[in-house]
């Protein structure tokens, strides 16, 4: 079964999640497959750029309980995404969850449908943001991001845009995505390699930084009761203990 469907027109790679059985969740499977297809991708002379979006009503439900992939395959998938050779453009039109925003905050360029929804969950099941703070930090309010990553609030597609998150969004993400793919099939290829790496070379200094050490910090979490129970209940559909 194919994880990641492979699409390619006029120089724009279109990487598809499509697991929806468990709503584009990180699973092992799922992070290897995409991994896999960027390196293709980044291979690829008549490939410009890519855009990773999604079938079904979620982006990505964040990492898969029943499978999750391990902290190591997260960090070189995101770190992939900022050091590919290529812009990687998020296209989104569900919601977005946990690790989810981890790909975003890891892509160049992002667009969203007014409709889509985001949340940071992970403090609701007893872990952190941990990985996917690496490129979240650096590109995002640092005081937006304290209230969501703290409290694990919903918030909508304008509000992503406002606080960094977003590039761009509107009623038709193919509409705002539009001049973006022209631009970039107008831009001479090591230019825009050559921009990228200058666009992402602070946010891989703090990457490479701290990376070991959130790595260390999500194993620990995912590993400790807490976070027994709150994945528990949440397969269940029910509080965790120590809701109030």
């Amino acid at each position: 079964m194919t994880l990641i469907g492979r699409t390619h027109e006029r120089g724009i790679a279109t990487l598809t999640l499509d697991s929806p059985g468990n709503r584009n969740a990180l699973s092992a499977a799922l992070v290897g497959e995409l991994s896999d297809a960027l390196t293709d991708s980044a291979k690829d002379g008549e490939t410009r750029a890519v855009v990773l979006t999604h079938t079904g009503t979620t982006f990505c439900a964040g990492a898969d309980l029943r499978d999750p992939p391990h902290p190591d395959a997260l960090v070189h998938l995101l770190r992939q995404i900022l050091d590919l050779g290529k812009p990687v453009v998020a296209r989104v039109t569900g919601h977005v969850r946990a690790g989810g925003l981890g790909l975003l905050g890891a892509c160049d360029i992002t667009a969203a449908a007014h409709g889509a929804t985001f949340a940071f969950t992970e403090v609701r099941i007893g872990v952190a943001p941990a990985v996917i703070s690496l490129p979240l930090l650096p590109r995002t309010d640092p005081r937006a991001l304290a209230r969501y990553c703290l409290t694990g609030e919903r918030f909508d597609a304008a509000e992503a845009a406002r606080i960094g998150l977003l590039t761009a969004t509107g009623d038709d993400v193919d509409a705002v995505l539009a001049p973006v793919l022209d631009g970039l099939r107008r831009a001479e290829p090591q230019a825009l390699a050559e921009t990228k790496g200058l666009l992402t070379a602070r946010v891989l200094e703090t990457f490479d930084r701290d990376a070991a050490d959130l790595t260390a910090l999500s194993a620990r979490l995912f590993a400790a009761p807490q976070a027994r129970e709150g994945m528990t209940a949440f397969l269940e559909r029910r509080d965790p203990s120590w809701v109030l």
